[in-house]
């Protein structure tokens, strides 16, 4: 995965959850490189592993393939530590990590309830970057400012590290826009969102090429920069695709009231809505998995055998994405899941 803009290729990756051995991580991701998939993304969810170790492990077993988190919120891990961590993850890649940040769900277990997220997300990346250039100059800011008169104190590989932003929201896509090279869907598997999403980066990146230009502080290249869009969601895979899609309705039962909320393209009737929350708010997956219909499935995950999978992720090239990822479990067991993905799917998917 490049994650550059002049990138027109379609990239494959696989995500995993910190749920595994340490030791577990290398051998993963040496099998999704060895797969020829472009890309490996670790999770960083609340209550799991952080994923700065796994990636580590992750950059020492592999060669070629992109590695990054997608994605880290700034209210549990401040600007100077996600800085750190991801610096030193380009430098064990030898120059192949990203970072992805988000606002982060479940943050009131912990008792935080950020009230101005967006902000704090700008100013995140923007303080991020600026510690990765080791610019000792002061960084003003509302949430994350740096007083500058000191910097990062060891050499950095690359202070141009890939920044890719987790969202839904279009208010916080614009303010974070100029910062990005890279917005993430997660939790989708609808093709109809993408040129949704198309549309505001389109637009803003218009709007802020412009900008530049008229202040003459890049060239003319530089302002046509296209934000590439990575979409990603639960996948199971397997020969018995009922089987597949079975699993994967239980998978998906957790995160799917939130997620259909965000979605502006799709329409549930507030009854199921409502009682699809309630399954969830009491761990019923098996109630809620009853609940989800073909159509709604295919809308947040993807799921079946593997041609199905494959031409689920074509359909979602074809809409616009730069970039399909396929999150776990990736089938009735993860071993079988990712060789199925590796030896069946991956070949199906025109590159």
């Amino acid at each position: 995965m490049s994650m550059r803009a002049e990138s027109a290729t379609r990239q494959l990756s696989i995500a995993f959850q910190t749920d595994k051995a340490l030791t577990a991580y290398g051998a993963l991701a040496a099998a999704v490189e060895n797969y020829g998939f472009d890309a490996v993304t670790v999770y960083n969810d609340m209550l799991y592993q952080p994923a700065w170790l796994p990636l580590l492990e992750m950059a020492r077993a592999t060669q070629r393939i992109t590695l990054g988190v997608a994605a880290v919120n700034p209210f549990t891990c401040h600007p100077i530590n996600i800085a750190g961590n991801i610096a030193l993850i380009d430098e064990a890649s030898h120059g192949r990590a990203y970072l992805g940040l988000a606002r982060g769900s479940w943050l009131g277990f912990v008792g935080l309830h950020p009230q101005r997220s967006v902000t704090a997300l700008r100013e995140a990346l923007r303080a991020v970057r600026h510690l990765l250039r080791r610019d000792p100059a002061p960084l003003p800011g509302e949430i994350f400012p740096l007083a500058g008169g000191d910097a990062l104190r060891w050499p950095i590989l690359r202070p141009d590290i890939p920044f890719l932003l987790g969202a839904w929201g279009e208010q916080t896509i614009r303010a974070c826009l100029d910062e990005i090279t890279a917005i993430k869907i997660g939790g989708s598997a609808n093709p109809d969102v993408i040129p949704h999403f198309r549309r505001i980066l389109d637009f803003d990146a218009a709007t802020y090429g412009v900008q530049r230009m008229r202040r003459e502080t890049e060239d003319a290249a530089a302002t046509q920069r296209k934000v590439e869009i990575v979409i990603g969601a639960v996948s199971v895979v397997d020969e018995d695709g009922a089987a597949a899609r079975r699993l994967a309705r239980r998978e998906v039962a957790l995160y799917l009231p939130v997620v259909a909320e965000l979605d502006p393209t799709t329409s549930i009737e507030p009854e199921l809505l409502g009682r699809l929350k309630e399954a969830a708010a009491r761990y019923d997956f098996a109630a809620a998995a009853a609940l989800i219909s073909d159509d709604l499935l295919d809308r947040f995950a993807i799921a079946g055998a593997p041609d199905a999978v494959a031409a689920h992720a074509e359909a979602l090239f074809a809409a616009g994405a730069t970039r399909v990822e396929f999150g776990t479990p990736h089938g009735l067991t993860p071993e079988r899941g990712l060789q199925l993905l590796g030896k069946q799917v991956r070949p199906r998917i025109s590159r």
